[in-house]
């Protein structure tokens, strides 16, 4: 019989109210912190279903790939997990199907990014590829401050070789999260700030935010093209429409809970793995 196993770090408030779904559902979950492990092993068998919760990328993209040598499902599965911790891959993906979003560019040198800013105009965020909780953002209004942020940053290795320009929006000091779980999009919040930031790991103030069909639909679109079956969306709202800035893979979702949105995330996330587990076992039949 297929189980699900929860793979995790740090045990963070997400974890747990995973852990507390599961046994208020009476669904068979094994959680396992990964430290003391080595990959692969004997804990996992071929039609099992695994959620990554590690906080670290390389550790949940490490843990992904040894489980599905196996036949492991990964919740999400190692290509999602790389188009979402890379935005430059995100982005990519988001143009080819014709998904709207910040104007945004890539550059390899100072002389290139100058170019680039100067016909994308200021302000702009330069923002590393890979990186989250609004970590290392830079929103840059002058040539100088942008010759001197990406001096910085042609400095600091070759994971800030590849200079991520971004258009910058003025989003009347909020942003949206919206989650997706399965292939359904279930709850939104609005991130509230008076800096330009608005992460809640950075202060923002989370309030709920009506998931309307245009939305809906913005958000199912943005599913099919990047893949997975648990996604954040972050999604500025602008005069002209919604624009997606960014895609993570790997969720915290404490802000998108019951008390502000009325959805139980952690529930839905323990249904829908449980559903795959189940799913598994009925194809041996």
């Amino acid at each position: 019989m297929a189980k699900v196993f929860m793979f995790y770090s740090r045990l963070r408030a997400e974890e747990k109210m995973i852990i507390e779904a599961a046994k208020a559902r009476e669904i068979p979950l094994e959680s396992i912190v990964v430290s003391d492990l080595v990959w692969p092993n004997d804990i996992c068998q071929r039609k099992d279903v695994a959620l990554c919760r590690c906080i670290g990328h390389r550790q949940n993209l490490a843990l992904a790939l040894t489980l599905e040598a196996k036949g492991v499902t990964t919740i999400n599965p190692s290509n999602v997990m790389n188009i979402c911790s890379d935005k430059i891959a995100t982005s990519s993906k988001l143009s080819i199907a014709g998904i709207p979003q910040p104007d945004y560019a890539v550059a390899f040198s100072l002389e290139g990014t100058l170019k680039c800013v100067e016909k994308m105009g200021y302000p702009v965020v330069l923002k590393p590829p890979v990186g989250s909780w609004g970590r290392l953002l830079a929103k840059v209004n002058d040539k100088d401050a942008l010759e001197a942020v990406v001096e910085h940053k042609l400095h600091l290795g070759s994971q800030h070789s590849a200079i991520y320009i971004q258009k910058y929006v003025d989003k009347n000091g909020f942003d949206i999260r919206a989650t997706i779980i399965g292939d359904s999009p279930v709850s939104a919040i609005r991130r509230c700030s008076n800096h330009w930031i608005t992460n809640t790991a950075r202060g923002g103030e989370a309030q709920n935010y009506p998931l309307t069909d245009e939305l809906k639909k913005l958000l199912v679109d943005v599913q099919r093209a990047i893949g997975g079956k648990l996604l954040a969306v972050d999604v500025f709202e602008t005069h002209n429409g919604y624009l997606v800035n960014e895609v993570n893979g790997q969720p915290e979702f404490r802000s998108s809970q019951e008390r502000i949105t009325g959805v139980d995330v952690a529930g839905k996330i323990v249904e829908m793995a449980w559903t795959l587990a189940q799913k598994s076992d009925e194809n041996d039949f």
